[in-house]
């Protein structure tokens, strides 16, 4: 079994993969300032909770755009996995092309996105991850990222009303029934979720006009809130909301399996 671990700016997502499946997956808060010890306290309570067939790992790969915690993680994985994790950035020798002007700029997460969607599908995508902010990755079927937008979170977004408005109370953020709302929770949710619905359909239909090729991408959403927009959203083809878990699966078998093959051979 393969821990993997997506470390974002609010969440991070943890997951144990057999193979390329996930089976067992957690969600805690963000905390660059837990130590390894810490980290590894945590990480322990979860696999706790996980199916005894799925408890047990051997391995460990992690993506992580919080460089303060990526270090903890790094060494909290080594001890419960026995093994070095893998850490995935842009210089990780994975089989995709960082085709930007800054291409080490490039956070793991959409490095991780990009790899996945190339392997799993093999065809153009456009990933729509719905995180601490919404990115739009482009990627070409021969694993090319071409760049994409960031956008403010959903979250994000409904914060800043509530921070900025005295008389706004900060709501659920669920669909309303209607677009006109009659109460000022309606109003608020209408503003925030509908709006960041279109706002990605919109986004999506633009993407799609300046792409390279003739062939219509993919497109993927991704991230906690995924399924939720899927039912709002028109341009949305497939939900996968292990995307990235997925992803650092696929890193692992890619830099570290082939090397732990050429070691058997060596031993014969």
């Amino acid at each position: 079994m393969t821990l993997v671990i997506d470390a974002g700016n609010t969440e991070t997502t943890v997951g144990i993969c057999r193979g390329r499946k996930v089976v067992e997956r957690w969600r805690i808060a963000t905390d660059a300032a837990r130590t390894p010890d810490e980290v590894y306290l945590t990480l322990r309570g979860l696999l706790a909770t996980a199916s005894p067939a799925h408890a047990t790992v051997s391995a460990a790969a992690i993506g992580s755009v919080v460089p303060g915690l990526t270090g903890a993680l790094a060494e909290a994985s080594a001890r419960l996995a026995g093994a070095a994790p893998i850490v995935v950035d842009a210089r990780s020798p994975l089989p995709i092309r960082l085709e930007v002007d800054e291409p080490l700029t490039v956070g793991a997460d959409r490095i991780i996105n990009t790899l996945a969607a190339s392997q799993l599908h093999h065809r153009d995508c456009i990933v729509v991850d719905m995180g601490t902010a919404t990115t739009f990755d482009c990627i070409t079927a021969d694993g090319a990222f071409l760049g994409g937008v960031i956008a403010p979170g959903v979250q994000i977004a409904a914060e800043s009303l509530f921070r900025r408005t005295s008389k706004l109370p900060a709501t659920e953020l669920v669909p309303p029934a209607r677009v006109i709302g009659k109460r000022t929770d309606e109003c608020i949710r209408a503003g925030v979720v509908l709006g960041a619905a279109e706002s990605i359909d919109g986004l999506v239909r633009r993407i799609k006009r300046e792409w390279p090729s003739r062939r219509s991408p993919l497109v993927i959403a991704t991230g906690g809130l995924a399924p939720q927009f899927a039912e709002l959203c028109s341009q949305l083809d497939l939900v996968e909301p292990d995307l990235t878990l997925v992803g650092l699966a696929i890193a692992h078998d890619i830099l570290v399996v082939p090397e732990q093959r050429r070691r058997v051979r060596g031993r014969k």
